[in-house]
């Protein structure tokens, strides 16, 4: 995916919407003076971590890690945050927490502010493929080039109602038969690529083929 053309970066807020009273925040992240950027994603971590994990997302080499909810104990984000910076949302069994968003607006600048990706990042976003429409009007609102989801335990990188999504999967306890992986954003000469990773092998995560 190739990055759109510079926009004018919107100051950072912290303000409620709506009835529900989302705490939406909007945060701007320098690219690197290459002009890239690594992100590692992570979701539904529910307290337990994968043994595995911290050392597998150490080896991506991150400049930045995004939770995108249902953290449970808050230590995993003190521990996220010794590899590198952390910025989280809530999820449903998250508690509000001022320091918490509902809704992230993430905005990676360049060396003039501008704004070269726009991400936004909130728990529940999926159904199956689909995204739900509150999922859609919050890209949609705030122009986002990508929506970063979780909830579902599933990887998944796809388009819907012409929004970029894109799940990590979760790196908590295995829910049924599902991978254990996280997700890697990679921004480099003016683009981005996502991927997923295991937890278990360390090795790229890749969806089975569709049985004959």
């Amino acid at each position: 995916m190739t990055l759109r053309p510079p926009r004018r970066a919107g100051s950072s807020s912290s303000t409620p919407r709506g009835r529900t009273r989302n705490l939406r925040r909007q945060i701007q992240v320098p690219l690197r003076a290459d002009g890239g950027l690594t992100l590692v994603v992570v979701a539904d971590t529910h307290s337990e971590p994968h043994a595995e994990a911290t050392r597998r997302i150490a080896a991506v080499g991150p400049d930045l890690i995004v939770h995108a909810g249902d953290i449970g104990a808050r230590r995993v984000l003190d521990d996220l945050g010794a590899l590198a910076p952390v910025y989280a949302v809530r999820g449903n069994i998250d508690e509000r927490a001022p320091d918490l968003a509902d809704e992230l607006i993430l905005d990676l600048t360049d060396a003039a502010g501008a704004v070269a990706l726009r991400l936004a990042v909130l728990h529940i976003g999926q159904n199956g493929p689909r995204l739900r429409a509150d999922a859609t009007r919050l890209a949609r609102a705030e122009g986002a080039d990508l929506l970063v989801c979780g909830h579902s335990h599933v990887p998944f990188v796809g388009r819907d109602a012409g929004v970029v999504v894109f799940n990590p999967g979760s790196i908590g306890p295995r829910r049924f038969h599902l991978p254990i992986v996280f997700g890697v954003l990679e921004i480099a000469a003016g683009a981005m690529r996502t991927r997923h990773v295991c937890c278990e092998t360390g090795e790229p995560w890749l969806p089975a083929p569709p049985r004959p």
